[in-house]
């Protein structure tokens, strides 16, 4: 892959994972992904922001060649997860003379996952700043967006902001800037729900932190980068705020019916009310857009088959997910069908315990719901209306 130009002598000499479709083991990735690393050329030293992830070595050597690189001053870590430094020792042993830059705590991590030299180092502290000679790096420490070891790299004279995962999406694009605002738009809203929302009170922090700052480029460790950075930061400006939309977020299960005619139910109830529903059959549903629905809703009801007496594994899978991403939703209910008894409703609420959100009178019965059964969902719409009446919801 040939190096690109960004502005003169900077480069983005990375790797485009056309076909990676899960990440981490659990996200998936329908669009691929890319790992952005940066090259700047300074009149004494130059220096490479990020590597690429494992395996992707050779690719990411013979483009630095390709622009001329025969040493490396420095190599930035904005942080140590592999997909950005799992080809650092190889790229090392390629330019020895080339020192890591970054923190104290992306430091011990890579000295834990890579067993990197100390002699390797050099250690910044937030606001630090380098010198290539006629271009300055300033460092900008961002813990939790999304891992403790974050940070920033600005490029000062140029007036990029190398972001790491922040303000990412995974995209796989042979395009260097954004192109199509309304899919890349899509994009950065998935990896937003699936990175970001669980530190959600950490982007505030940060988009705070960089809104005096002159930025015309913003360049993330994933997807395209933004030449019009107002399009990505007020994006998460919104993903990040309290407030919330008209909208039910149904994920559930259903092992003979009864539950399925429950949620269906329920949505129809709540559509006539003129409340958007979305329906997630968690046995083929996307979890990345089952999670993005979750930025914007108001309320979420899980619908939980009984499975022996506990929650389906599906549903529980579910609201262990749920739980863990801590949406900003407002309101929770649970319901569905047993057979001969269950706490699947005291089970799914005792998991649900990092969510500052109501919980509206779950509907739990037994065996297929009957004409008094409809009635208590028709309570249960009747009451998500009006919480959501009283909030203003849109």
């Amino acid at each position: 892959m040939a190096p690109k130009p960004i502005k003169k002598n900077i480069y983005w000499v990375g790797y485009i994972d056309w076909d990676r479709r899960v990440f981490d083991s659990l996200i998936p990735t329908p669009h691929g992904t890319t790992y952005n690393s940066y090259l700047i050329k300074g009149s004494e030293k130059s220096v490479l922001i990020e590597t690429v992830d494992f395996g992707k070595e050779d690719y990411l050597i013979k483009t630095l060649q390709m622009a001329g690189i025969e040493n490396l001053d420095y190599i930035i870590a904005n942080h140590a997860e592999q997909d950005h430094t799992g080809s650092l020792p190889k790229i090392l042993d390629a330019y020895p003379k080339a020192k890591v830059v970054t923190n104290s705590k992306c430091k011990d991590l890579l000295q834990s996952f890579l067993m990197l030299p100390e002699e390797k180092f050099i250690v910044v502290k937030d606001n630090d700043e380098i010198s290539l000679g006629d271009k300055t790096i300033q460092f900008m420490i961002a813990p939790w967006v999304h891992w403790p070891d974050t940070m920033f790299t600005y490029l000062k004279e140029d007036k990029i902001l190398f972001t790491c995962d922040f303000l990412g999406s995974h995209y796989a694009t042979s395009q260097l800037f954004v192109l199509d605002e309304r899919e890349l738009y899509l994009s950065a809203k998935r990896y937003y729900a699936e990175i970001m929302m669980p530190f959600r009170t950490n982007v505030v922090k940060q988009l705070q932190r960089i809104e005096n700052l002159q930025i015309e480029i913003i360049a993330p460790s994933h997807g395209p980068l933004y030449n019009d950075p107002s399009l990505i930061i007020e994006a998460y400006k919104d993903w990040s705020s309290d407030s919330v939309k008209n909208q039910v977020i149904i994920p559930y299960v259903s092992m003979h019916g009864s539950t399925k005619a429950m949620v269906e139910y329920l949505s129809e109830v709540l559509s006539k009310k003129g409340v958007e529903v979305k329906l997630f059959n968690l046995e083929i549903a996307d979890a990345g857009e089952l999670l993005m629905s979750l930025v914007d809703a108001a309320t979420v009801v899980v619908g939980a088959s009984a499975m022996l007496v506990g929650p389906h594994p599906l549903a529980y899978n579910a609201t262990y997910l749920l739980n863990a991403v801590r949406p900003k939703t407002k309101f929770i209910s649970i319901i569905g069908s047993y057979g001969w008894g269950c706490n699947t409703v005291e089970v799914l609420k005792g998991m649900i315990t990092n969510i500052k959100a109501e919980i509206i009178g779950p509907v739990y019965i037994k065996g297929y719901p009957k004409e008094e059964d409809f009635k208590s969902l028709d309570r249960l719409a009747d009451g998500i209306y009006n919480k959501h009446k009283e909030l203003g919801c849109k």
